[in-house]
């Protein structure tokens, strides 16, 4: 006796109000719930085990389209093919899909995240997400990174490329490396639409060309003892920071962030980590007789750092030398700036080497010649070279003597 099929009208399904299952033929099923809710089921077995696929509520699923599920089960199995377990590689497959697709912000704060504990500045996670916030995001923030091309990166910095092109490149920079870290990632393909060399630089114009360099204000290294010997009238810790600063020719942040096991004084060096310097290589700096001095003068008071704050354990503010510099009235100069006096006074008063004094600066030189000025006789220039420094520092020269040079050259 042949199975009968297609069973069920559109006016049962609609009436069917008793709960309970009703069969349509070849598997397909109406079931009707407690709740009075109706959807379809087709029913088979598989490996002497009865399963049971949803194929939509009544609602949605037309009686026809019911069927038409139904037959399309039927043809899996047909097939070898398990209608459930496909739907379920199916439902997984789309999951791990949408898993990858990644946005630009998610991808910027994974790598802000992953990159944030081999920064030294504290700051430099927060100075990344405020610049791709304020200018990145805006424009490709919720977009998927892998749709991230030249035009988006473009219509980023082509309005500022010009007017704040110190920002700009920075951007441009921070932008490539996100895109690079989602390219490893396997969140997007392709070659990188932020990358400079081959690529933008034929769109954006150099940044030499847009935007001169702008040199920290600096003392004309004439002048130097004059300050110096204002600079020692005023006392405090914030004095004798600017003038170990000086004397020593570093950084702002290599001096506040000094500390007692970085100095050897018998040696007359101070080996300022890897970690704290610009180049991320040690560097060792010779230390002049009144550096020394300085040093000296704070090692009572121990603790951690040479250049402690107002706070316990904490080192002297970052901007405890600028806010003197204004209180002494010269708000003209910077921190930074006496480096390139020191750099202007060994170029035209000194015989040193063009590289002896970048070694002092701690610019890179080249590995060689960086590895020859570090040890030896040479090592013993560079400390010579330190003390003609402080010399210079302690020689204030006279406005009036050059005055009455210039009369008498007049006079013959």
């Amino acid at each position: 006796m042949a199975k009968q099929i297609e069973i069920l009208t559109p006016e049962f399904v609609l009436a069917a109000d008793k709960p309970g299952m009703y069969p349509d033929g070849l598997g397909l099923y109406l079931q009707v719930s407690k709740w009075n809710t109706k959807s379809w089921l087709f029913r088979y077995k598989r490996n002497y085990k009865l399963r049971s696929l949803g194929l939509g509520a009544c609602h949605t699923i037309t009686l026809m389209e019911a069927r038409k599920r139904a037959r399309k089960a039927r043809e899996m199995l047909l097939d070898g093919i398990d209608p459930i377990d496909s739907k379920h590689e199916m439902r997984q497959t789309a999951m791990a899909e949408q898993a990858r697709v990644m946005t630009f912000d998610q991808c910027a704060t994974a790598y802000i995240d992953a990159k944030k504990p081999g920064w030294k500045n504290a700051k430099h996670a927060e100075q990344w997400t405020n610049t791709i916030s304020t200018y990145a995001s805006p424009t490709i923030g919720k977009l998927p990174v892998a749709d991230v091309d030249t035009a988006l990166v473009m219509r980023i910095l082509q309005p500022i490329w010009a007017t704040k092109t110190e920002t700009a490149t920075r951007l441009r920079s921070r932008i490539e490396s996100i895109l690079g870290w989602a390219t490893v990632s396997g969140y997007r393909a392709g070659e990188n639409p932020a990358r400079w060399r081959d690529h933008l630089d034929n769109l954006l114009a150099k940044r030499s060309k847009v935007k001169k360099v702008e040199h920290h204000p600096a003392l004309p290294y004439a002048e130097m003892g004059a300050f110096m010997d204002n600079l020692r009238k005023q006392g405090g810790m914030g004095a004798m920071a600017l003038e170990f600063t000086i004397q020593t020719a570093a950084r702002t942040g290599e001096v506040i962030g000094a500390r007692w096991d970085e100095i050897d004084l018998p040696s007359k060096t101070w080996a300022v980590p890897a970690e704290r310097m610009k180049a991320e290589k040690e560097h060792l700096v010779p230390l002049c007789e009144r550096a020394i001095e300085i040093l000296k003068e704070l090692q009572p008071l121990g603790g951690e750092f040479v250049f402690p704050g107002l706070k316990p354990g904490k080192p002297l503010s970052n901007m405890a030398m600028l806010s003197l510099l204004k209180r002494m009235g010269r708000g003209d100069l910077t921190v930074h700036g006496f480096r390139s006096t020191f750099r202007d006074w060994a170029a035209e008063q000194t015989a040193y080497p063009h590289e002896m004094a970048e070694m002092a600066l701690a610019h890179s030189v080249g590995n060689k010649t960086e590895a020859a000025y570090r040890r030896g006789n040479l090592f013993e220039k560079r400390i010579r070279m330190m003390q003609d420094w402080q010399r210079h520092c302690d020689t204030v020269q006279k406005p009036a003597d050059n005055v009455l040079a210039m009369k008498a050259k007049t006079a013959t």
